[in-house]
């Protein structure tokens, strides 16, 4: 992104297209009100002397005279909008043929389209948040569910920069000492206690590890609980999915094999929303493309938090029991939750699949559960909706805590906390101060590239422009 264009003043939609009784179009930047006079004649007073967070009715004109709209402006002055710039906002009607004017003349009288997420950038380089808050924005934007918008809302509050710029602070402050030392190396003089740094190196470690580890559940929120369908070919996978998200949206058929690549969906349960993956059945085959989908459905079963193993009670017992071992030995029982879904239940007759998976659920010490449905008919289905939602019933009551949800925080956390392990060994080794110093500087710098204090105009190019226009 290039920000020599930094003091243009930028107009863009705030609005997405669409049907609706208003659009809402932004400026900002030096030459906002100036620029509003030349477009918009307002009933009482002027823009350059309106002050800030007020409103004023105008009507707008084209070129020849004629009305095009009436609109509603609001004005922000700075440094107290959103941007940390003179700013406003016009509500005019939402007709794309008005926006599309009302823009073009706004740029007629000096201003420029805005780039994507040229407003939240510009909010970052006055100051107003940090570049680890600018990136929640586009999350809040595009939560879906309760949960994803709660952990974005608790980041954009800012307790989760504030920690990591105390912990980088730190840092900072025992690399300095540790430096002086070498400036006073013939003297053989200490000004970093050891002792007082291993304690803090563990302690901050442990943070930086801990914020790292959450990111497994911090994305689960944000893009949806993953959760692997398997099982045996004809069990009704695919029913399933098409009865949970009550649309026929994957290919049911008598014939073994008709799935043969995941297929994702995503439905909101109890405020959480969860990531379906349909998958290929399980069995031997010579069918080179059939056992590609089976590889990639015993990857989705790893990726997975949780994991509904359907099983048909009308196939023989012996398959079953054989798809199940294999699917049972795969779990993680820390990270997983399982549920055993017996399907086709009325057609159970004397079939001993029932007392089979109870013992199988006795030899992993009952750390999943077992239930009865007939996928095709809905039976069972609520209960199963029931299961799902109390299975991230934590969710809520987690993602009040500090959660990483965005994969750059992530693989920069791991940088430090690989930087901190490499300082903690060099302080046990007993090492040189340069060597411990360059270890302290470059967990610090991985810590400061997650909120902005260390980022190349190159980086943040790449992060704004995954931004909405407008935003």
């Amino acid at each position: 992104m290039d920000f020599s264009s930094y003091e243009d003043t930028i107009a863009a939609p705030a609005t997405t297209p669409g049907t609706s009784a208003i659009t809402v179009l932004r400026l900002s930047g030096p030459e906002t009100f100036p620029i509003l006079d030349q477009t918009v004649s307002f009933r009482h007073g002027d823009a350059s002397g309106a002050g800030g967070y007020t409103l004023k009715s105008g009507i707008v004109r084209t070129e020849d005279g004629e009305v095009l709209d009436e609109v509603l402006v609001s004005f922000f002055r700075a440094p107290h909008s959103y941007t940390g710039e003179d700013a406003a906002e016009i509500s005019c009607h939402a007709s794309p043929y008005i926006a599309g004017e009302l823009l073009r003349l706004l740029c007629a009288a000096g201003a420029r389209m805005a780039r994507p997420g040229e407003f939240t950038q510009r909010a970052f380089l006055n100051g107003k948040m940090d570049l680890a808050q600018a990136e929640v924005v586009a999350d809040i934007i595009s939560s879906s569910d309760a949960a994803s918008l709660k952990v974005a809302m608790h980041q954009l509050r800012g307790g989760y920069s504030q920690r990591l710029k105390e912990v980088r602070a730190q840092l900072l402050r025992l690399t300095s000492l540790v430096e002086l030392e070498l400036d006073f190396s013939e003297e053989e003089v200490t000004f970093a206690d050891r002792e007082e740094l291993r304690t803090l190196l563990e302690a901050t470690r442990s943070d930086v590890v801990r914020l790292r580890d959450s990111f497994r559940l911090g994305n689960a929120i944000k893009n949806g609980v993953p959760v692997a369908i398997v099982g045996p070919v004809n069990a009704g996978k695919s029913t399933l999915l098409n009865a949970l998200l009550e649309e026929d949206r994957a290919i049911v058929s008598d014939v073994p094999g008709t799935t043969r690549d995941s297929i994702e969906e995503s439905v909101v349960l109890g405020g959480v929303r969860f990531r379906f993956m349909d998958t290929a059945g399980l069995r031997s085959t010579d069918d080179h493309v059939e056992r590609i989908g089976i590889e990639r459905s015993l990857r989705r079963l790893s990726e997975a938090d949780v994991v509904l193993m359907i099983l048909d009670v009308t196939a023989p017992v012996e398959e079953n029991t054989v798809v199940l071992s294999s699917l049972l030995e795969r779990v993680n029982w820390d990270a997983q939750k399982v549920l055993i879904l017996l399907n086709k239940a009325d057609k159970l007759g004397d079939n001993n699949i029932v007392s089979i998976c109870n013992r199988y659920v006795s030899l992993v010490d009952n750390k999943c559960e077992i239930l009865s449905m007939a996928a095709k008919s809905g039976v069972g289905i609520p209960d199963l909706i029931k299961w799902l939602e109390k299975s991230q019933n934590g969710l809520f009551k987690t993602s009040d805590e500090t959660l990483v949800t965005n994969l750059r925080h992530y693989e920069k956390l791991k940088e430090a906390a690989d930087s901190l392990a490499a300082a903690g060994a060099a302080l046990d080794a007993e090492l040189p101060g340069d060597l411990l110093a360059e270890d302290l500087r470059s967990a610090a710098s991985s810590l400061g590239a997650i909120t902005g204090e260390i980022t190349s105009d190159e980086v943040l190019g790449e992060i704004f422009a995954k931004f909405c226009i407008g935003k």
